[in-house]
């Protein structure tokens, strides 16, 4: 089972975000998406660090591919994404108006945000060059598995949201903005502030969501530590790390030594729940009725 690092949902500092990946460098990954996949107004504050840590990763032997913005609309947004396919880079696409920028043939990967529900979608996406497939978090393990055999039958790499945030919404409304009484085009990155997203709570104060600019999350840590073994038989071969602040090479050592069958399901969820900032851990899109259920150890054994 292969590890990947996924895009950054959140707008951090630049010193930051290059700290960051030099530190994922070491991290036990196999593979890292860099850039923009939000908001492209945040783009100008880190974009010109983004070949050196390319070459970091790679040199560290990472594989490394960017990814496309969720939305592209703009004209700016366009010509990034014709840029972005010609750095000879591999593209994850999150936004399926990318493909017309890269050239036919070419492979690519497919990133959560495209919606891959069924295998005649994924049979298209493989016809016109793509070679892995992030699939949308929630899907179920029924689907998963379908996905899973599909993928395997056409050499698609099927890989699976394992921890972090759930994206949920890309709008074209930027709720940190109206948050903070602005326009989205006089926004003064207010989104900068809630480096792992800003807890949304209903009326009656229960936990609800989460937004990040124009992207609206879960309120809970999607963790799929207790669902290795079902994933594994399902055919999946990658499992997806979404980057947080905090102690994140703890998140990837742990989930490392799951793979390598170091430590089991409840320890590798006893390991996270200090290391993901008070957030709730949750699986239910995978096997529950609700996104928001999380499998637990005293759930499991009664069930």
């Amino acid at each position: 089972m292969e590890l990947t690092l996924g895009a950054n949902q959140f707008f951090w500092k630049a010193d930051n975000w290059t700290a960051f990946y030099d530190q994922m460098a070491g991290a036990p990954v196999d593979r890292v998406v860099l850039g923009e996949l939000v908001c492209s107004k945040r783009m100008p504050f880190y974009q010109d660090r983004i070949p050196a840590a390319v070459e970091t990763l790679k040199e560290a032997g990472k594989q490394v591919c960017l990814t496309s913005l969720a939305l592209i609309t703009l004209k700016r947004e366009r010509k990034a994404m014709a840029e972005l396919a010609e750095t000879g880079v591999e593209v994850e696409v999150n936004d399926l108006t990318a493909l017309a920028y890269l050239p036919e043939g070419a492979a690519f990967s497919v990133g959560p945000l495209v919606n891959v529900y069924n295998e005649g979608t994924l049979a298209w996406l493989a016809d016109r060059g793509a070679t892995r497939i992030c699939i949308p978090p929630e899907l179920p393990l029924d689907s998963v598995a379908t996905l899973a055999a599909e993928g395997a039958a056409r050499g698609v790499t099927i890989e699976v949201w394992a921890h972090g945030r759930l994206p949920l919404a890309i709008s074209g409304r930027c709720y940190h903005a109206r948050l903070h009484k602005r326009t989205k085009d006089n926004c003064q990155f207010a989104c900068e502030d809630d480096p792992d997203g800003l807890a949304v709570k209903t009326m009656e104060d229960q936990p609800f969501l989460a937004m990040n600019g124009v992207q609206t999350l879960s309120d809970s840590c999607a963790s799929m530590a207790l669902q290795y073994e079902a994933l594994r038989d399902a055919g999946v071969t990658a499992l997806r790390l979404s980057p947080q602040t905090g102690d994140f090479m703890g998140v990837c050592t742990a989930w490392a030594d799951r793979v390598a069958g170091r430590v089991d399901g409840e320890a590798l969820a006893d390991r996270l729940e200090p290391l993901v900032g008070g957030m709730r851990l949750s699986d239910g899109f995978l096997t529950g009725a609700r996104g928001a259920d999380w499998s637990a150890r005293d759930e499991r054994k009664t069930a």
